[in-house]
Parts: C-alpha cells; sequence; structure tokens
C-alpha cells in the first residue's frame, strides 16, 4: 500500500494550510492576551509626559487623551 506522488503533496498542502490557520488565532489570541496585560500606553505615562512638557495636567485631560487613543483603535 504505497501512497501516491500525488496524494504525498496534497496531504502536504493541507497540513501547511491548517497549520498556518491554527498558527495565525494562537498568535491572535497570544497578543491580544499580552495587550490586554501589558497596555501599549497608560495615564501613568501620559502624565510623565505632560510633566516632561513643563504641564502639570488634571484628571480630564488625562482621562480625554485616554479616550481619543481607545477611540483611535
Amino acid at each position: 500500500m504505497t501512497i501516491e506522488v500525488w496524494q504525498f503533496v496534497v496531504y502536504l498542502i493541507l497540513a501547511l494550510i491548517v497549520g498556518l490557520v491554527i498558527g495565525f488565532f494562537a498568535t491572535r489570541a497570544f497578543i491580544k492576551k499580552q495587550m490586554e496585560k501589558n497596555p501599549p500606553i497608560n495615564e501613568k505615562m501620559i502624565r510623565a509626559m505632560f510633566m516632561q512638557m513643563g504641564r502639570k495636567p488634571s484628571e480630564a485631560q488625562i482621562k480625554a487623551v485616554m479616550n481619543s487613543m481607545k477611540n483611535q483603535k
């Protein structure tokens, strides 16, 4: 019982496609989890950025910047 060459090629291509799909969704889930755990920017960073510019930010300004960043996604 031998597998023909064309059957082997078809199985190889199917395995590659299935692997790519599984890899894509697994990587996507991992990245989402990491982004929730370690957001790219937080209120503390915004406050430090304002202070570097020589301004004392109010909570309203910080919330406005956070909301504008969330809306950009």
